[in-house]
């Protein structure tokens, strides 16, 4: 016989011999095999990681079950006190990666790496440069190195970190207590995660329900993804079934998905602010895959791709604009940026030079310019220097001997109280050949990682880096993190509370 306890969002069952507890049920979390969690438990010692996520209680003192009901203060067998988890923990800021940061204002480009979290407020504390920094902490890296990070709670009392590989389809789970990556495994009738036509993007849920990550696109659709970490699990639903072909985006609270129609071409797919199906546009025969990720700024969404760009506004019909003759994007060199009256532009070569183009006109201007950019949202470099202003503009050279480097940014800290754009880098030395070739795969001697702002930090070095446009920041658990396929060990950073 068991008996039965119930707490607001769990049902557990007591054996009356063994006094063991097993889980039933809990809200948001579908199906639990508890002997499979259990084993699982003992066997990775994942026990405190569900006991934290359930909010239940752990044994201190004995050993007569491996995990107690929420609000469980002692042992009921013998009354030793039980460690309690029942209390949400001090609320860390999700992170989505900064191409899905809600909270920056209309004014600034939605969809690229920019943060609204004040990361230069901590940073800048740190002796300035010259001094060599280093790494305040190290994680490792997820099995599948390829992918896209989040850190939210999901629901759950405490954040977790979540690792999606889009190639190959694989979620993973971060335990932070054992510091090991768990391989969540699909349940019957969950969606394929993998989705390879066009660059990753999910949308992230404002007010998430136990389990709820986001809203993800995959090869048959956009899905609804769960998570029950407990039993390491994740499962979908299906919100638009369509095959996708480029990133979802948002604007005015609907949501576009571009996919593939009838007779071989695209058409753009709005749902509402509900998620329901809303007016389908037809875009004719455009390219099935190789897409950005959506630009969201003055209303608009912008997808770009090495043939044009796909201009949406709410309400209207999609554009689809070629572009000009002789000029071609070069998407690797960053991203579009903003001239100082506002309208949004793109670098790419104009027969023998480099030259921007203004995006989203039916007639763009263009300005020739006598070097590569780096960069993205006003946080552009010419070589080793800054561009203050327009992003046409002569570099601003402060230093003659950063013109044998090249710095290419990677994440930037939008600050209202700033009047030059500060954000994080990569400073490759004594490197003076082409922007394209060091993007390209060739290794770099000496890199630093770097945060530019109103003081100038060097957090650390890395030796013989090859692809660095392939590192990936985030922000977890109070810590600013850079992770790159080939390291074996994320690098982070401490910061003060963020808000």
């Amino acid at each position: 016989m068991a008996y039965r306890w119930e707490t607001p969002a769990s049902v557990w069952l007591e054996d009356d011999r063994s006094g063991q507890f097993e889980l039933a049920a809990s809200e948001g979390l579908g199906r639990i095999d508890w002997p499979q969690v259990q084993s699982q438990a003992l066997a990775r010692g994942r026990a405190a990681d569900v006991a934290r996520l359930l909010g239940a209680s752990l044994p201190t003192a004995c050993a007569h079950a491996l995990v107690y009901p929420e609000g469980f203060a002692f042992c009921p067998e013998c009354g030793s006190p039980l460690q309690r988890f029942d209390g949400r923990r001090a609320r860390q800021p999700d992170w989505w990666g900064p191409h899905a940061d809600a909270l920056l204002p209309r004014h600034v480009p939605h969809g690229l790496p920019v943060t609204s979290m004040a990361l230069g407020d901590s940073l800048e504390e740190r002796p300035p440069a010259p001094a060599p920094g280093r790494a305040d902490a190290t994680l490792p890296a997820p099995p599948n190195a390829h992918c896209v990070f989040a850190a939210g709670s999901y629901g759950f009392p405490e954040q977790r970190l979540l690792a999606l590989a889009p190639a190959r389809g694989v979620l993973q789970y971060f335990d932070p207590l054992g510091e090991t990556w768990q391989i969540l495994s699909a349940e019957d009738g969950a969606a394929d995660l993998s989705f390879t036509a066009s660059d990753y993007a999910w949308l992230p849920v404002t007010e998430p329900r136990r389990g709820e990550v986001a809203l993800v696109p995959s090869v048959n659709g956009l899905r609804r993804l769960w998570i029950n970490p407990v039993g390491e699990t994740y499962r979908t639903d299906t919100v638009l079934a369509a095959p996708l072909v480029a990133a979802p985006g948002v604007m005015r609270r609907q949501t576009a998905c571009l996919a593939r129609g009838g007779a071989g071409g695209l058409s753009l797919n709005v749902l509402d602010a509900e998620l329901a199906p809303g007016p389908s546009y037809e875009c004719g025969a455009l390219p099935p895959g190789g897409w950005s990720r959506p630009v969201g700024y003055d209303g608009r969404l912008l997808w770009l791709h090495p043939e044009g760009q796909l201009d949406w506004r709410p309400g209207e019909a999609p554009r689809f604009l070629p572009w000009p003759d002789t000029w071609l994007p070069s998407l690797d060199l960053g991203g579009p940026t903003l001239s100082r009256d506002g309208r949004m532009w793109l670098i790419g070569h104009d027969g023998q030079s480099y030259c921007f183009l203004e995006l989203g006109a039916d007639k763009p201007q263009r300005e020739r310019i006598d070097g590569a950019r780096l960069g993205f949202a006003n946080l552009l470099f010419r070589r080793g220097h800054a561009v203050v202003d327009e992003p046409w503009s002569g570099e601003h050279v402060e230093d003659q001997h950063e013109d044998d480097a090249l710095v290419l940014p990677l994440l930037r800290g939008f600050n209202n109280n700033r009047s030059q754009p500060s954000g994080l880098v990569l400073r490759l030395h004594k490197y003076t050949g082409r922007a394209e070739d060091a993007l390209a795969g060739r290794a770099i001697p000496r890199t630093t990682v770097e945060w530019i702002g109103r003081r100038n930090v060097i957090l650390d070095e890395v030796a013989r880096l090859a692809r660095p446009q392939e590192c990936v920041p985030l922000v977890y658990a109070g810590r600013l993190w850079l992770h790159h396929p080939d390291w074996n060990r994320m690098r982070g950073w401490n910061l003060d509370a963020l808000p």
